[in-house]
């Protein structure tokens, strides 16, 4: 049997902490271990924690003095982990039954998959989720090449956060999560490990991904797309600067996904042009000509110099009268 070792990082998600470790204690097939640490939380996280410890001794507890942040934290869980196999799961998120045997499998049959990942639920905290339309017990898996999945990958992290289950040895090979990317590093972990070997995919649901008001990934994308464009830029420079050696026309995928980055930039410096944040739009599509200059000629930027050649006012009011004629 498969053993796998979860790494639980908490920071103020105390009151969530004990349906995540519950949902992995429950996996069947598989051995597992959990390290909780605590990110110096100034919530309940300690004392839930100790209570779980109590409860189950394959759960591990340890405190952080200072906060160290979320990548130092997500390092330090790694080089605990030494199952066959590591998932890194936030405290907030959980997992769905037989996510864990799901992915093991796969890699216990395909020794050249270096990690697996599936789809992820997207809850809003509060609202009701019903699991009993939701499909858990799929067995059909693809199987991509490294340079598959990176340029199926582009210029955007396709894998959901709750479920990548990766192979130890590889991960502890390849080294940890960055510090200078501090919102990105996992989009930059992933085309890592598929330069280095396959990926496999499920078309299972293999957790849930919770949406809440303090979501990290939230709080910094809550005025802007551009700190977001920004972090994706510097996951594929410092991905490509590391490992075009080992890449096949590796300048040439660069270009492309930079050009894939700075179209979707202007797509939402068009958005913004459409809520009337013009300031906003400017600094995006500043952003996407300078990341690369061959955007204007693309479609997205012809329809954002149609509306700014019009001006708001004459935009909006078209848009107006486009409405109440198809409705």
């Amino acid at each position: 049997m498969s053993s796998v070792d979860i790494i639980v990082p908490c920071y103020r998600y105390g009151h969530y902490l004990k349906d995540c470790v519950a949902s992995v204690l429950l996996q069947a097939n598989v051995n597992v271990r959990i390290l909780i640490i605590d990110d110096a939380s100034p919530d309940n996280t300690a004392e839930v924690a100790a209570n779980l410890v109590k409860e189950d001794s394959r759960v591990v507890f340890r405190r952080h003095k200072v906060n160290q942040g979320h990548i130092a934290t997500y390092n330090e869980g790694i080089e605990w982990a030494s199952a066959d196999y590591l998932l890194l799961l936030s405290a907030d998120d959980y997992l769905l039954p037989g996510a864990l045997s799901r992915a093991t499998n796969l890699m216990d049959n395909h020794p050249e998959v270096g990690f697996t990942f599936g789809k992820a639920i997207t809850y809003n905290d509060g609202d009701i989720l019903d699991l009993t339309s939701i499909r858990m017990d799929v067995e059909k898996w693809h199987v991509f090449k490294g340079l598959d999945f990176i340029k199926l990958s582009g210029a955007n992290n396709i894998v959901p956060a709750p479920t990548p289950v990766v192979r130890t040895e590889l991960q502890k090979k390849l080294g940890g999560y960055r510090v200078e990317l501090p919102h990105s590093a996992d989009m930059e972990m992933w085309l890592r490990f598929a330069a280095h070997g396959h990926v496999g995919k499920t078309e299972a649901y293999q957790a849930v991904y919770r949406r809440h008001s303090n979501n990290m990934s939230l709080e910094y994308m809550e005025k802007t797309w551009l700190p977001d464009l920004q972090q994706r830029r510097q996951a594929l420079e410092v991905f490509f600067q590391n490992y075009h050696h080992i890449l096949p026309n590796a300048h040439q995928l660069q270009n492309k996904f930079l050009y894939l980055l700075a179209c979707q930039a202007i797509g939402f410096a068009s958005e913004l042009f459409n809520e009337n944040k013009m300031e906003a739009s400017k600094s995006i599509s500043e952003f996407a000509l300078h990341l690369c200059p061959e955007v204007k000629r693309s479609l997205p930027w012809a329809k954002l110099f149609c509306k700014r050649s019009m001006g708001y006012g004459v935009w909006n009011n078209m848009q107006s009268v486009i409405t109440k004629i198809r409705n």
